[in-house]
């Protein structure tokens, strides 16, 4: 059975990761669609992903939720680091290649950005893509977030050295954001 609801989307909802969850989560992350735009190269088999739920999952410096569209999980979406200090976390997502294109990683990402800014008072997110990825390039710049730099050839997936694509959005820009659209 799925985890309680902690946000709720239109389309989506974001659930917590129970320890139910650690097969479909490893074989999200093993799927070659997934792990090469999130940027990993290592297999993950069940010991480790469940090592994975245990440090990661339950870690207070972190926040993780599974997407689901009806009871079904369809990724995962989260906050870490989260640097309280300075109010600082980077966002990450992955979204099963069945159902990319139907928004769900843009309605996610968006919801864990508003619950960072206004329930966790964080002052900017960040993010970072691989200059493959494209389509999470768009997602990021369709909520608002800014290309702050490029380091080159900073990441090696796949077999080959790729640039890395940093975002960034401020609390502020949102909240400017919403009242020029009111």
């Amino acid at each position: 059975m799925p985890g309680p609801v902690f946000i709720e989307g239109d389309h989506v909802v974001l659930r917590t990761i129970e320890e139910e969850d650690i097969e479909f989560l490893q074989e999200g992350v093993n799927d070659p669609r997934v792990w090469r735009p999130i940027g990993s190269s290592t297999p993950y088999n069940l010991e480790q992903e469940r090592e994975f739920f245990e440090e990661m999952v339950s870690d207070n410096d972190t926040v993780q939720l599974l997407v689901s569209t009806e009871e079904t999980p369809v990724g995962t979406v989260g906050l870490a680091p989260i640097d309280r200090e300075a109010g600082v976390a980077e966002v990450g997502y992955w979204i099963t290649p069945d159902r990319w294109g139907e928004g769900i990683g843009t309605e996610a990402t968006a919801l864990i950005v508003q619950y960072a800014f206004d329930q966790l008072r964080l002052h900017k997110i960040t993010a970072r893509t691989y200059e493959f990825n494209e389509a999470s390039q768009r997602l990021l710049r369709k909520l608002g977030f800014t290309e702050e730099g490029v380091q080159r050839e900073q990441a090696f997936i796949d077999g080959e050295h790729c640039d890395v694509h940093w975002f960034g959005i401020l609390a502020r820009a949102r909240q400017d954001e919403q009242l020029t659209s009111n």
